[in-house]
């Protein structure tokens, strides 16, 4: 009997203490936080965890902000991280840096972490750029690598933009400032002249940060970009100096068939026209118009005319063979 009393009992406490934060209310009233049991036990019904709350509020009591349970139960309801902005408001009252809670408040609810925006702000960050590669006005391509350092201006964390911004610029700067140039010499001998170049043109505008200085860690030269550009040029001029011309041999022998084409054609018609001579001169013999001894007389002349051709060609054989 009395063992389940004591057990009725032990559940009983277990409950009231889990609904009843009596150490956390022990602890505020310990740490000069006035904070009513009654005002735990309503967080309890609002689903807020009282520790998220009661102990942020201790530090903030001990630090000196002046700030009350409500602000930061609006905050954790609102799904902001309470704990991170007092530890914020904190170190920028150290630092001397005027930050309030409202303008905390609205960094952490817009994703920007506060705390590191403060520490930021005391400790400038450096930012590394990747290497950007830029061209010189007599082709040569410059290689850069440059540091960037940053503050965090916490008056524009709100609305600004981030590092990759911040990077994006400056190898806008570095890529504008080479190409200017007109020598890649020139960018060698001073590689502060890029930083001078890019600083001047506010790159930190409507950024989250403050630019403090942007110092060159690496310049390389690359490739002739200049030479290779004429030498890719060169070439395509080549190929197309090639196809014009097997477009002109192409049209030569196209040219030259159909000239051969009309040689044949042209000597079929000569033919067509010798055919015509025996029947022309056979209508005539029957016509009368021809007699036997014109036609006896024309074949005389034509095997005359061929035995001069043969002496002919036999005299230029020999007189060939007497010059060799």
């Amino acid at each position: 009997m009395y063992l389940v009393i004591g057990v009725i009992v032990l559940v009983f406490l277990i409950i009231f203490l889990n609904f009843f934060p009596l150490m956390l209310w022990i602890s505020a009233i310990a740490s000069g936080v006035r904070v009513g049991i009654i005002t735990l036990v309503a967080m309890r019904l609002r689903r807020v965890a009282p520790a998220r709350i009661v102990n942020p509020l201790i530090k903030a009591t001990k630090a000196g902000l002046g700030l009350n349970i409500n602000q930061l139960e609006s905050h954790y309801l609102a799904g902001g991280n309470v704990d991170r902005v007092v530890n914020a408001l904190i170190a920028a009252q150290r630092a001397n840096i005027q930050l309030e809670f409202t303008r905390a408040a609205a960094i952490d609810l817009a994703g920007r972490d506060v705390l590191q925006a403060v520490q930021m702000s005391v400790n400038p960050k450096v930012i590394e750029t990747p290497v950007v590669s830029a061209v010189a006005k007599d082709g040569i391509e410059v290689k850069v690598r440059a540091r960037v350092t940053v503050r965090a201006n916490i008056d524009r964390l709100v609305g600004g933009a981030g590092e990759e911004t911040i990077i994006a610029r400056v190898g806008e700067g570095i890529v504008s400032t080479n190409g200017s140039s007109k020598s890649h010499k020139e960018v060698l001998e001073n590689p502060d002249l890029i930083s001078r170049t890019v600083l001047d043109k506010g790159l930190d505008a409507g950024t989250a940060f403050e630019i403090l200085s942007i110092d060159i860690a690496d310049v390389d030269v690359g490739k002739n970009i200049g030479a290779n550009l004429q030498t890719e040029q060169a070439e395509a001029d080549k190929i197309i100096a090639q196809a014009k011309a097997e477009e002109r041999r192409a049209m030569a022998v196209a040219q030259e068939q159909e000239m051969k084409a009309r040689v044949v054609e042209m000597r079929a018609r000569v033919v067509e026209s010798e055919s015509q001579v025996p029947l022309a001169m056979a209508e005539a013999l029957k016509s009368g118009k021809l007699g036997v001894m014109d036609y006896l007389n024309m074949k005389n002349i034509e095997a005359d005319t061929q035995m001069r051709g043969s002496i002919g060609k036999t005299d230029d054989s020999s007189d060939d063979e007497k010059i060799r």
